[in-house]
């Protein structure tokens, strides 16, 4: 009899395994055309009768790190990726699974850290479920947050300056050709500070988490228009993002190596332990596709943001073909490879 196979890490690390995961076992029992932006779409959120929704669970480990906690990154996860599609967040739904024995106070700390984002943002949490399990099933809890949004006021506005689309919302497949890409800051930083904290690393540099939500970014994005795409690259890092918007755009995306903001410590931490920053998740970084006629005037705008401030330029769509090539710092050329799963499990 045929052994059956079981889940492992990389199956939920947001890279080429999660993602056959997903077309063989989950889509062909829920795939339906019910919304503007379905299931199968893949895309950060979906769209139903102009309401933008999206769920995501967050497990990281630990749930305390610098720049963040479980709490303050889930509220800003599910913030960012209705903001990806263009939407407005108007509300939140929170569940939490908690380990039995848990301390109240470290509760404490992962709620007030949810709050603070709500508070900073306006963006309520509406709804919400709690569950404890024997402290032999789980070590620590697991968030998992919800939201819904409205159309951005401005995403209309922003299409007339953008190229030709395939929806009415910044989705994966509205790349194309000549379409310049920006990315809103430093890459790396949140996989790199998880993994520092979770196993002592003592890295030379200012390590702190990128957690944001990224209302400022894409507010001063959408008022100068041109915006054909956006993604928060999150697990599987920037390397992912992109390759998906090229499979799914079906355009080659070429990046220019020098370009790409990378932290010294980031960068140096990559290097001793034989991680690509580029196949790292971020948690307050987006990547935008932008018509180039645009595209200047929209990064400068960006980086009057706080969150804004280290955006870069860092390459252009220049096929109809599909895939995405890194212009090295050498002057050669390779092709950036979707990673086969976040190589920092539990980030997120």
């Amino acid at each position: 009899m045929e052994e059956d196979q079981t889940i492992s890490m990389e199956d939920g690390a947001g890279g080429e395994l999660m993602e056959q995961l997903i077309n063989r076992e989950i889509l062909p029992l829920f795939r339906s055309e019910c919304g503007e932006i379905c299931l199968e779409d893949l895309d950060d959120s979906a769209v139903l009768e102009n309401i933008v929704f999206t769920i995501d669970s967050h497990t990281v480990k630990p749930i305390f790190f610098s720049g963040g906690n479980l709490g303050s990154l889930s509220i800003c996860g599910t913030i960012n990726d209705i903001l990806a599609m263009g939407g407005q967040p108007i509300a939140i739904a929170s569940a939490l699974v908690l380990p039995e024995g848990f301390p109240y106070s470290r509760l404490k700390r992962v709620l007030e850290g949810a709050a603070q984002i709500c508070k900073e943002t306006g963006v309520p949490v509406l709804a919400g479920d709690t569950k404890v399990i024997g402290r032999d099933d789980l070590d620590e809890p697991i968030m998992t947050t919800s939201a819904i949004g409205k159309r951005h006021s401005l995403l209309d506005s922003n299409f007339e300056l953008a190229g030709g689309r395939t929806t009415r919302w910044l989705s994966d497949k509205n790349l194309n050709v000549g379409d310049k890409i920006i990315v809103s800051g430093s890459i790396g930083d949140h996989g790199m500070t998880i993994l520092s904290e979770r196993e002592g690393y003592g890295f030379d540099g200012d390590i702190e988490s990128d957690v944001a939500p990224l209302f400022d970014v894409m507010d001063a994005a959408l008022s100068v228009g041109g915006v054909s795409a956006a993604k928060d690259p999150t697990r599987g890092g920037l390397a992912n993002a992109l390759n998906e918007w090229a499979r799914k755009s079906e355009v080659v995306i070429e990046l220019i190596e020098k370009c790409i903001p990378i932290r010294p410590w980031v960068r140096s931490a990559g290097e001793l332990l034989g991680i690509d920053p580029l196949n790292i998740g971020n948690e307050g970084k987006m990547i935008l596709a932008v018509h180039p006629s645009k595209a200047e005037k929209l990064l400068e705008k960006v980086k009057k943001t706080e969150n804004g401030r280290y955006a870069r330029m860092i390459g252009e769509v220049v096929e109809d073909v599909e895939g995405v090539i890194l212009k090295t710092e050498v002057g050669g050329k390779r092709i950036l490879e979707p990673p086969i799963g976040d190589p920092v499990p539990r980030i997120c």
